[in-house]
C-alpha cells in the first residue's frame, strides 16, 4: 500500500511558498517540491529536519483515523528524526 501526503511550507533558502509531496514506494519516501500548481515535481536539494516532522504530524493524524498509515510507517518515520544529522555547511 502506498501513503501520500502534502502539504505547503515555505523554502528555506529562498523563502518561497512551495508545495510539497510526500511518497512511499517500496519501503522509501520520496520527496517532491514545486513551486506553481502546473510545474513538474522535482526532488529537493536536501529533505530537512521541518520536512520529515511535518510528514511524521501527518502520519500520526492519519493512524488515529485509521486512513492507511500502519504503526510500522509511523515507526519508520520516528527513527528517521531521531538520527538525523543536519548536512555540513560550507560557509
Amino acid at each position: 500500500m502506498s501513503v501520500d501526503v502534502q502539504w505547503t511550507d515555505t523554502d528555506p533558502d529562498t523563502g518561497e511558498k512551495r508545495f510539497v509531496s510526500v511518497e512511499k514506494f517500496a519501503r522509501e519516501w520520496l520527496f517532491k517540491v514545486r513551486f506553481r500548481r502546473r510545474e513538474n515535481w522535482t526532488v529537493p536539494a536536501h529533505v530537512t529536519r521541518d520536512m520529515w516532522e511535518t510528514l511524521l504530524d501527518a502520519l500520526e493524524r492519519r493512524y488515529r483515523r485509521r486512513e492507511g498509515v500502519s504503526e510500522e510507517d509511523v515507526k519508520a518515520v520516528r527513527k528517521i528524526i531521531a538520527e538525523y544529522r543536519d548536512p555540513p555547511s560550507f560557509e
